[in-house]
């Protein structure tokens, strides 16, 4: 019987791709990714209190899943975070972007 792997040692292992070093990876790559682990937590959360029609679930999602409300969540957990994770926030806060959001300020879009 084979050896248990991780999800991502099985992603690798199905597609063939080499492991990469994180720490190698640019801020905006890790918020890329970090979005969609906030998204599909919030999903989750919504769905728990009920099934409802998606448009209503979408809605629900959209006014938790923004810019605004994670430039809040980071304030608040700043503080604890390990100084690394803190460098790593400070480097995508400093990054140069090439787009804005539609509904935040250029701030909590940082």
């Amino acid at each position: 019987m084979e050896e248990s792997l991780s999800f991502l040692a099985q992603i690798h292992k199905e597609f063939g791709d080499k492991e990469v070093d994180i720490r190698s990876y640019s801020p905006l790559t890790f918020a890329y990714i970090g979005d969609a682990v906030f998204e599909m937590v919030i999903r989750t959360l919504i769905v728990e209190n009920g099934q409802r029609a998606a448009n209503t679930l979408h809605k629900h999602t959209t006014k938790i899943v923004c810019a605004g409300t994670q430039a809040a969540l980071v304030e608040a957990i700043f503080e604890d975070m390990t100084e690394e994770e803190q460098d790593v926030y400070r480097r995508g806060k400093n990054t140069k972007i090439h787009s804005s959001a539609k509904n935040a300020s250029l701030s909590d879009y940082r």
